[in-house]
This record gives C-alpha cells, structure tokens and sequence, in this order.
C-alpha cells in the first residue's frame, strides 16, 4: 500500500474523484503545507494558514499502478494556474504534491515532467515534503458521495469526474 497527499483546488473534488478509483482503499480529505497548528475548514480558507486543501490517497500499487494515480490528479485539476482552480481562488487551492520520502519526490517530478505535455502553459505544481497532515472535519470527507445534488457537486464535481472517466474509465467505478 502507499500513499500520496496531493491538492488540487478544492478537497471534495479529488476525493469524489479517488473515491471511485479501483484499487484505492482510503481517501481522506484534510489540510497541509502551512503554519498553522490547529487549522480547521473556516481558517484554511480564509488562506492566512498557509495550508492546501488536500487528500491523502492511499492505493494498492498492485491493483492501480502509480502512474494512473497521478494521471488522475493531472487529469482532475488544472495544474498550470497558481493559487487557482476555477473560482477557487487562494494559496490554500494551489496544486501540490506532498511526498514522504525521496522515492515518492522522484515518482512526482517524473508524473509533472510525463503530463506536462498534455498542456499548453508550464505546470506549477509544487513538489515539497510533507509537513504534519491534519485531518479535515468529518463534514468533509467523502463529501460528493453524501451531498450529489448539491450544486457545487453538479457544476464543479461532475465535470472533473466526467474528464477522468474520459482518459482513465478502465480504473473508475459508476
């Protein structure tokens, strides 16, 4: 098993959808990457924490491979905006990999180097070490699952899950 903490703007959007990738055993949506000891959901958002929203994705690399787990991150988010994913706006939406150890750094720096041909502009996604991850307000984890009709889910979810299942479907479930 391993596991990769990645942001890509908003939490419920990488997490709806990791949620549906075969081989993926937990998602858990939380904060990392800032100053703050004690962030929470209205802080992180408030962006004065320094914290990414993120998920930590944890995979059975027997089952998914590495490479279509950050194929899905790449393919999930805009990788080449700073501090953005659509209206969400600010360093705590900024796209980031979080890696535990040298071999994890190498495998991100690859996947940007691979995917970095699928788009027009350069990708920024930071690569840094992993600092303390704080788990995210149980409101928020699996948060699509619990609340698809909510309009965020319909206008913003959808789409990303729609653009994953067009390049990866062989690993995503209905």
């Amino acid at each position: 098993m391993m596991t990769f903490v990645l942001g890509g703007g908003c939490f419920w959007c990488l997490d709806a959808v990791y949620q549906k990738t075969q081989g993926v055993t937990e998602v858990v949506s939380g904060y990392t990457g800032g100053h703050d000891p004690e962030p929470n959901y209205d802080s992180v958002c408030s962006g004065i924490t320094g914290h990414a929203e993120v998920v930590a994705v944890t995979f059975d690399e027997t089952v998914v491979p590495v490479e279509v787990i950050l194929g899905i991150f790449f393919a999930s988010h805009d990788p080449t905006t700073l501090n953005r994913q659509g209206y969400d706006v600010g360093t705590q939406y900024r796209s980031s990999m979080f890696y535990q150890d040298a071999e994890q750094k190498e495998l991100f720096e690859r996947a940007i180097e691979r995917h970095q041909e699928d788009w027009t502009n350069p990708i920024v996604t930071e690569v840094v070490r992993l600092p303390r991850f704080y788990v995210a307000e149980e409101y928020h984890q699996n948060f699509y699952a619990k609340h698809p009709e909510q309009g965020y889910c319909q206008v913003i979810i959808n789409p990303k899950l729609a653009k994953a299942r067009k390049y990866y479907a062989e690993w995503l479930m209905a």
